[in-house]
């Protein structure tokens, strides 16, 4: 039985929780914009237009021209329209997690992450030279890298902040335990509240 649905909704991100056959359920959409769509299109064109104008012309190429399908490369990626329509994160307790991406094409990608291999949930601010977004990630055992729950969408800390605490909940993990260091052998080492790793 589905229960009523939690929603936020920002510009571009629209967050629902629900319940389902005892599941958790935690999607984000993506809100489809036309003029976003227009622009990925024109940036598209504006691409193609240029890479056929650099090679079709009776002009030797030049750096200009290079400079030029650079620039217009960069407009095109900027202005293109993400295909992922929702990512979702499901909940299912006593088995594990499972983490969906739904393309506008109809296409879907699951992936189930048991419950015995998630050490915890956390929140990362993502900064780069262009950007600086929030991220939800799993740590994972036996694995090198964090598994990011969100991977082609950025949702505002609003809508990752009720996640993270149900993702807390279903794995027992306080949101106020010590940090851990990891040192290069593997160990885990529990820091004290001064930032000196314990022996």
């Amino acid at each position: 039985m589905k229960e009523q649905a939690h929603v936020v909704s920002t510009g571009m991100y629209r967050y629902t929780h629900s319940h389902k056959g005892g599941a958790d359920i935690h999607d984000v959409f993506i809100e489809k914009s036309v003029f976003r769509v227009l622009f990925s299109c024109i940036g598209a064109a504006f691409l193609l237009g240029s890479v056929c104008r650099a090679l079709l012309s009776k002009e030797t190429l030049c750096l200009g021209s290079f400079w030029s399908v650079a620039f217009s490369a960069i407009i095109a990626k900027w202005l293109q329209y993400k295909p992922v329509k929702k990512e979702s994160l499901i909940i299912m307790p006593a088995f594990g997690v499972q983490l969906e991406q739904h393309f506008w094409s109809g296409r879907a990608h699951r992936q189930f992450v048991p419950i015995s291999k998630i050490l915890k949930p956390v929140l990362n601010e993502c900064v780069s030279p262009v950007t600086c977004y929030w991220s939800l990630a799993l740590l994972v055992r036996h694995e090198g890298e964090i598994m990011l729950v969100f991977k082609k969408l950025h949702p505002p800390v609003k809508m990752l902040v009720p996640i993270w605490k149900a993702l807390c909940a279903f794995t027992n993990s306080d949101s106020l335990s010590p940090p851990v260091v990891l040192p290069p052998d593997g160990l885990r080492k529990p820091v004290d509240q001064d930032g000196v790793v314990e022996s």
